[in-house]
């Protein structure tokens, strides 16, 4: 008995996830895509990746210097 509630209560579980999936709303792929392709060409100009960095101190990524053996 105790198994068949806990299967049902997990049955529970799945349908009521399965609700708040279904209320969500939802966008097109194309629509989606034209949003992200617009995102992308407005803030290309800040894009590191596209421009690299306007020097190397402004780099986070930039090597520390580097070891000396005294």
């Amino acid at each position: 008995m105790d198994v068949m509630s806990s299967s049902l209560q997990q049955q529970r579980i799945v349908v009521d996830q399965l609700r708040r999936e279904a209320g969500i709303d939802r966008q097109t792929v194309s629509e989606s895509c034209s949003k992200m392709m617009k995102y992308i060409s407005e803030h290309e100009q800040e894009d590191y990746l596209l421009n690299g960095f306007t020097s190397q101190k402004v780099n986070p990524f930039r090597e520390k210097s580097s070891c000396t053996v005294l």
